[in-house]
Order: C-alpha cells, then structure tokens, then sequence
C-alpha cells in the first residue's frame, strides 16, 4: 500500500516541485497540501497522513509550532521538516518540537522518496548536511559544558546568577559577597570560557557556546 503523504508549504513553486517529485513513486501517494500551519491543524487529524512534510517557515504560525501542536494530537504521526536552512538551532527545535526527520529542500528525487520511506518505517533520516550541524552542535555542547566543569563551586553559582541576568551588585547582596568580589570571580569566569561578555558567558552555561 502506498505511503500516504501530505504537505504544508506556502511557497506555490516549492509546493508544486514537491508534489512533482512524490507524483514520481508508485511507494508514495499525495493525499492534500496546506499553505498554512492553521489550515494544517484543522485538516490533517481528519485525514490523517502516513507522513507529512513540513516547511519550517510559514505564514501564521511557524512550522515548529505547527508541528508542536500536531505532535500533541497525532503522537504517532511521522514528521519530515524540509527547508532552505541547516543550521542548528533551527534543526534542534524541529525536533523537540516532535519532527522525526529533517531533509533539505534542494534534496533530490531520490533522498527525498528515501526519507519518506525510512521516515514510515520508524527512521530518522537527515540530509548530510544537517547530519553535520547535528554532529557539530554536541562537539560544541560538550566542549561548552567541560568548561563550565572547570569553574569552581562559587563560579558556577555566580554564572548561573549572570545567565539570569542579575547584576554584580545583585549577585553580591545574594551571596554575601562584596561588588568587588563579584568582579574578580566573573574575570575568572571570562578567562575560564575564553569568552568577553556575559552573553557569552551565559550561552556557555545553557551549553551553546
């Protein structure tokens, strides 16, 4: 039986292209397209795709909340991100949000039939490219967390005060400590990351360093 298979995608030359490709393969049939994620929440429950395609960037609603909201409703529904964009920010919240797969737009015919079909059969697939952000993002969340290991005990809880964005005087009268004190433990802290800000410092400790 073949794969059912819908879209959300509010670009007509992208959307067209894609149900192109899928009209291609005799394993995969393409049941509606929605141009926004409001007409996708309201639509996809009563027809309830094998697999739907979703554009990360809509009108309304972005696709990741489009997702999020439809993951609630349908948990067992399979979800492929496709978009013009890799990087890894945009990756790691699709797949909270709950997408199972996440390919490129510029994927060919064949990637593209490939991720549906692994994506059916309880796969995760990716384009190469985003296989690399993902690779990349925890090298940098590792590294990012082994120095923060490196702060000793009062470091950790003052960074954890400046991620908050409490002030040096607000950290002090919170600890017990002087402004003075607070200052010399924050220079510490800076050397410790390598990083020049407390924005830095702060992207250290949530592990996006």
């Amino acid at each position: 039986m073949a794969i059912k298979v819908s879209i959300v995608e509010d670009d007509r030359e992208t959307l067209e292209s894609l149900t192109r490709l899928l009209s291609g393969s005799a394993n995969v049939r393409c049941l509606t397209s929605y141009p926004t994620g409001e007409q996708a929440l309201a639509g996809v429950p009563l027809e309830k795709p094998d697999v739907l395609l979703v554009d990360i960037h809509l009108p309304g609603i972005s696709g990741i909340e489009c997702v999020s909201m439809l993951n609630s409703k349908l948990p067992k529904l399979r979800i492929l991100m496709l978009t013009s964009y890799g990087d890894s920010e945009r990756i790691f919240h699709s797949l909270r949000a709950g997408a199972s797969g996440y390919l490129l737009k510029k994927s060919g015919y064949t990637e593209l039939i490939q991720a549906i079909e692994e994506i059916h059969a309880g796969g995760a697939p990716m384009s190469m490219q985003v296989a690399r952000e993902v690779v990349e993002h925890f090298h940098k969340i590792k590294k990012a967390a082994s120095d923060v290991e490196r702060l000793t005990s009062r470091e950790q809880e003052i960074l954890a005060l400046l991620a908050q964005g409490r002030l040096n005087k607000e950290i002090g009268d919170e600890l017990g400590i002087s402004v003075n004190t607070v200052g010399n433990h924050v220079q510490h802290i800076y050397e410790k990351l390598h990083v020049q800000s407390r924005t830095a410092a702060a992207a250290k400790f949530f592990g996006r360093g």
